[in-house]
């Protein structure tokens, strides 16, 4: 059932500036001047005083509400939709997280209250780290990072720190080009150059090449496994051996933890300190700009450095301990982001010990599957069997004049959102296909039949996916041109 029909404009909604009527306002507020004095109740600066009123669009509260709500509807989102975003890992958020973290004495808990009122809190910041701990085999973990990427940095900052309390001066970080890819940004704001690793044929690192590049003068390797063509490092544990042998350190990044989930423990191929996307792996909202979190599990060697205070104690009695001497220092304010590591909690416990296994077994089947079943059509950039996610090319398509981009426009017109295309860059081409544990067997195949049927039109009928999107509200937009030269206010508001 249609819930509104689209009006001429970009997305079938015109602007706000283009509809209203001068008069209407969308407040009922007392005039000013309603005290017994006669005298204003707005204390207001003459200076800050515009001179005319704005040029903003007049409307009552409906119009403006209705507007929005409207727009909110051509949104595609974990909601709606398939959401096979390679690398993103965009699971379901269960809604149970979300009633757990608006219970009211979570939600109205204050960070500035005494600590002993803040019993309940810390408690499940112990039960999460001690979780993380027996999840990833590591002996310690911080809290505190606001995202992955600064869990990055911090993971990079306790390998410095490291290396400077032992006197070790380097000045190197080997990343191979299958790594996630904020970790040259990580490595060169800790001050290292990077030193660029090639994966090997077969779609891994090879220990050889590492130790060919290893010296004195490398501070660390940083390599993310499964890596992001989803392929298993099976040479993981003589590669951290050949890093230990030089004195340096193996940052692992967790961007994949979801396909090891209960499976293997990172700490057991040899690593020593990495990162956790609770978003990527237990279920909790995907940033987008807004509250993250990216807790640091590490060695006993690096614990010291960790960033203060740290959740420490058992759990029945969980404090916070300021007395580290080596740490790097505090990097996000109070206990880091509380609500998202609440919803871990809860998506761990509503899994369990045999649930959780399952987890990492299930998205890598699910990835398997769409391989299985588009590998006949689409060419795998890689012949090595994945893990969670596939990534496959469009060089067949481009046989007949369609790329990449025109696959991902015209999955749209499916009712699908793309995955994540031109990425990694090692593979030309990249259709980067993550499906996660969260999707059933029917939207599996609904995935599967659109991109047969489109690899079918690229062969019979090119135009029709090079033309895409046809059936959506809006028709493709100057990519280039909206990243380089966006436009960010309306004609009538410049």
């Amino acid at each position: 059932m249609t819930l509104w029909q689209p009006e001429p404009g970009l997305c079938g909604e015109r602007s706000l500036f283009e509809k209203g009527s001068s008069g209407r306002v969308g407040y009922s507020l007392p005039s000013e001047r309603l005290s017994p004095s006669g005298e204003s109740r707005l204390a207001i600066v003459p200076e800050l005083l515009r001179d005319g009123d704005p040029a903003l669009p007049e409307h009552c509260e409906q119009e403006v509400v209705r507007h929005f709500t409207r727009l909110s509807q051509l949104n595609m989102g974990i909601d709606t939709v398939f959401y096979p975003l390679g690398s993103c890992t965009m699971k379901y958020n269960p809604r149970v997280g979300e009633v757990v973290a608006r219970l009211p004495g979570f939600a109205g808990a204050h960070p500035l209250e005494p600590l002993d009122q803040h019993q309940g809190c810390l408690t499940v910041l112990a039960e999460v780290r001690d979780f993380f701990r027996e999840l990833t085999g590591f002996e310690a973990v911080t809290l505190q990072p606001a995202a992955g990427a600064q869990g990055e940095l911090c993971g990079m900052m306790m390998i410095r720190a490291a290396l400077d309390a032992a006197g070790k001066s380097r000045s190197q970080v080997l990343v191979p080009d299958s790594a996630h890819g904020t970790n040259p940004a990580s490595s060169a704001l800790n001050g290292y150059d990077v030193v660029t690793l090639k994966t090997g044929a077969e779609g891994y690192l090879r220990a050889d090449t590492v130790r060919e590049a290893i010296s004195e003068d490398v501070a660390a390797l940083m390599i993310t496994n499964p890596n992001t063509l989803g392929i298993f490092e099976r040479e993981i544990v003589e590669i951290c051996q050949v890093v230990h042998d030089a004195g340096a350190y193996v940052y692992l990044d967790g961007a994949n933890l979801n396909a090891l989930l209960g499976i293997a423990r990172p700490a057991s191929f040899g690593a020593d300190v990495m990162h956790i996307n609770p978003h990527k792996t237990f279920g909790t909202p995907h940033g987008g700009g807004g509250p993250g979190a990216g807790p640091v599990a590490c060695t006993a060697e690096l614990a010291p450095f960790l960033p203060t205070p740290v959740v420490s104690g058992p759990r029945a009695a969980p404090t916070l301990d300021y007395d580290r001497p080596q740490s790097i220092g505090k990097l996000r304010s109070f206990f880091g982001n509380f609500g998202i590591l609440l919803r871990a909690h809860s998506f761990i416990c509503e899994h369990g010990g045999d649930e959780i296994e399952k987890i990492g077994r299930r998205s890598v089947l699910a990835a398997n599957y769409l391989r299985a079943r588009l590998k006949d059509q689409y060419k795998a950039a890689y012949e090595a069997t994945p893990m969670h996610e596939v990534v496959l090319t469009d060089e067949r398509q481009k046989e007949h004049g369609v790329t990449t981009v025109d696959i991902a426009k015209r999955l749209l017109d499916h009712g699908v959102h793309p995955p994540t295309v031109y990425f990694p860059l090692i593979a030309p081409g990249a259709i980067m296909i993550e499906p996660t544990e969260s999707e059933s067997i029917e939207e599996l195949d609904k995935f599967a039949d659109a991109m047969l049927t489109i690899s079918s039109e690229a062969a019979t009928d090119p135009s029709a996916v090079s033309g895409a999107p046809t059936e959506m509200p809006a028709r493709r937009f100057d990519e280039a041109k909206a990243a380089r030269k966006p436009v960010l206010r309306h004609p009538a508001n410049r």
